[in-house]
């Protein structure tokens, strides 16, 4: 998001810590950013919303400051896109201008890859748009009989922002934040509920599932059950569950991956953006094309499969049951792939062995935040010819890809992902050949 640059002494943005942190103020001169999207000055010292070559102030001892006034302000710095930025704990960056806010992400990503020794060709980044996340985590507090409180975490707090907009978040989920209030409203019937609802804008409608209900009481009661049904069809949601257990339903949620619609267990996980998920897997697909048998490990509901399977057979495996039942329940939607065949399996505790990849040539894994060592290790022992690795870490990307290349593989290219907007995180999709 672009925005006009602030032409004179510019205010933090942010609203004010009403408790200071000890220390006095002190004049800093930023240097860099820093992992976590903190400016970072010589100390080193760490300042929250700054960017290189300002002068700040900023308060508090040791090694992590906050921003009492930016007295040189970069060409670099715009006007946050949120009213809430700098009190949310949700988005650290959008101060920054679009341009050098990526190429840092790219630059960090490159520094990780470096730790391991590891040099490839890095292609021009995908970046996600605002108003695209079709999947956010909004937590609830106590309100009104009416409505409840909802929004996001405060920053460095337990407390709550409750908001009435978010410019990450699809219009439509923006547009039901009433209505969500409303529903998460007869949630609090035991004093230590801290309910969150996990929102995904699915083809049908809104999927909500809902943690953090106190259930050693019993629960919601039947009461409160029936006005969050009635609340939800007021809303015309597809879902509501209770950590998975059904609520409410007007219709199963759905979502299109490559030629099949999927129904979506509840919980199930799908990529924060859809414009992401297809830049993802039309790159997987075109580093898989020419294979003659592929795997696709954590296929979760078949974001990768059913685009694999129109190039080749798959067999897929993924821990978690619920979802491959959804992914074998969906090849009937998409009629002409060449085969799939899944299996419900723990790849961290039970990978699949070279053994078991003796006939596969290309190999696409997609594992959760901690990486896929275990696996990693069989790849490197197997015949494959070609591994692609997708990874919301590039911490332990970086390590397993480390094991691929010590049995000799190469790196041949990575696709940076910047699909959670103005947060320091970034994704990658890696292409390795024997």
């Amino acid at each position: 998001m672009r925005g006009p640059r602030h032409r004179q002494r510019a205010r933090p943005d942010r609203r004010p810590d009403p408790r200071p942190p000890p220390g006095p103020p002190a004049e800093f001169t930023i240097a860099s950013v820093g992992g976590e999207g903190d400016g970072v000055a010589p100390g080193p010292v760490f300042v929250p919303f700054t960017l290189p070559g300002e002068r700040v102030v900023a308060q508090g001892s040791g090694e992590r400051r906050e921003l009492l006034d930016v007295a040189t302000p970069s060409v670099q710095r715009i006007a946050p896109a949120c009213p809430y930025f700098g009190t949310c704990g949700g988005c650290a960056l959008q101060h920054w201008a679009h341009a050098p806010y990526l190429a840092w992400k790219v630059e960090r990503l490159a520094g990780t890859l470096a730790r391991e020794r590891i040099e490839t060709q890095i292609l021009p980044p995908f970046a996600a748009e605002p108003g695209t996340r079709r999947r956010v985590t909004l937590h609830a507090r106590r309100g009104d009989r009416g409505q409840a409180r909802l929004g996001y975490k405060q920053r460095k707090s337990w407390d709550l922002v409750d908001i009435d907009l978010c410019p990450i978040a699809d219009p439509k989920i923006q547009a039901a934040l009433p209505a969500l209030k409303r529903l998460a409203a007869p949630l609090f019937e035991h004093p230590k509920s801290a309910p969150s609802l996990h929102v995904t804008l699915t083809a049908t409608g809104l999927d909500i599932d809902i943690t953090g209900v106190e259930a050693r009481s019993g629960g919601l009661s039947a009461d409160a059950r029936v006005q969050l049904a009635e609340r939800a069809a007021e809303a015309d949601f597809a879902r509501v569950t209770l950590a998975g257990e059904a609520a409410y339903m007007a219709r199963l949620p759905q979502v299109r991956l490559g030629p099949a619609v999927v129904a979506l267990p509840p919980g199930a996980f799908l990529q924060a953006t859809r414009a992401a998920e297809t830049a993802m897997a039309d790159f997987v697909a075109g580093a898989a094309a020419g294979a003659t048998r592929i795997a696709d490990l954590y296929c979760g509901v078949g974001t990768f499969t059913f685009r694999l399977a129109e190039i080749a057979p798959v067999h897929a495996a993924d821990a978690a049951p619920d979802a491959v039942a959804a992914l074998m329940a969906a090849l009937s939607s998409a009629p002409g792939l060449k085969g799939v065949t899944a299996e419900t399996r723990d790849l961290a505790r039970r990978p699949l062995l070279a053994h078991d990849l003796r006939h596969t040539d290309v190999v696409v894994f997609d594992p959760p935040r901690a990486g896929a060592a275990e696996q990693a290790r069989e790849l490197a022992a197997s015949g494959a010819a070609r591994v692609i690795g997708v990874s919301c870490n590039p911490a332990t990307f970086a390590r397993d890809a480390r094991t691929l290349l010590d049995a000799g593989f190469r790196l041949e290219r990575v696709l940076p992902v910047d699909q959670f907007l103005w947060s320091p995180h970034v994704e990658l999709v890696g292409v390795f050949e024997r």
